[in-house]
């Protein structure tokens, strides 16, 4: 398990049993206590967690956990890279493809730029700076509608609207959490441009790192009846990528 991955591991743990002690998450990661603080002086340092005599307690952000996407961006970042290079790995040259705002969806950008007749469409401002800032000569397209500076995307009517008019060959997207039952799930309340682009979408494409699994989350965004494939990393259980087969969805692996 890579140290990105079990601190992220390691704080969700905290949000779901609160204030925990260090011999705890010693035990339950199977790591030394040492190990435990270290990984804690860290999170602490990023603001994820604060440190109490003993323990810790994940920090309560503010819009249920609506961080900024930068901050999520910095989160389990090599494992995303990798994601990303396999997400691409599924597009081919005259392809027309949404890329959702995400941190995991913006590693796809580096293996997009040579893509030949590639048409893009994203609410992503930072999706959209790293095509031009690559000089890529992909089409670029982008709904407008109200720009939201958390996530440094775009939503509301007049971006759900946008979708409307166009169909894609893949959609590829992230998300907060998944349900095994229900599909992915997102903290954001302002999550239907998302499900406008699945309209939009004749393939849809989750792209998430494993500790999603689990997480609960309050708002469905990509139903599991809806999702063709999964890209996640090697930290997915053999129960849930059972459950994903059953359900005829592919799992890849990086």
């Amino acid at each position: 398990m890579s140290v990105e991955l079990r601190r992220e591991m390691l704080v969700n743990y905290l949000r779901e049993k609160g204030r925990t002690a260090v011999t705890e998450l010693a035990e339950h990661f199977n790591i030394t206590g040492a190990t435990v603080r270290s990984d804690l002086r860290y999170l602490e340092q990023t603001k994820q967690v604060t440190r109490r005599y003993g323990g810790a307690e994940a920090v309560t952000h503010s819009l249920s956990d609506d961080r900024p996407l930068d901050e999520k961006t910095s989160l389990n970042q090599d494992i995303k890279k990798r994601i990303g290079a396999k997400a691409a790995s599924l597009v081919h040259d005259g392809d027309s493809i949404i890329l959702d705002n995400g941190s995991t969806t913006v590693q796809m950008v580096q293996w997009l730029v040579e893509k030949v007749a590639l048409t893009v469409m994203t609410n992503s401002l930072l999706i959209a700076n790293e095509f031009v800032a690559r000089d890529s000569n992909v089409t670029l397209l982008m709904p407008g509608g109200a720009f939201r500076k958390r996530s440094s995307s775009f939503h509301g009517g007049l971006a759900e609207q946008a979708f409307r008019f166009y169909t894609f060959d893949k959609l590829f997207i992230g998300a907060d959490g998944f349900d095994i039952e229900l599909g992915t799930t997102t903290f954001i309340e302002a999550y239907q441009v998302s499900q406008s682009m699945c309209q939009a979408a004749k393939q849809i494409i989750v792209v998430i790192d494993s500790s999603k699994f689990g997480r609960k989350t309050p708002n469905i965004v990509v139903p599991i009846d809806k999702i063709d494939i999964v890209i996640t990393d090697s930290g997915i259980s053999d129960e849930d990528k059972r459950a994903l087969e059953d359900k005829d969805i592919q799992v890849l692996i990086v």
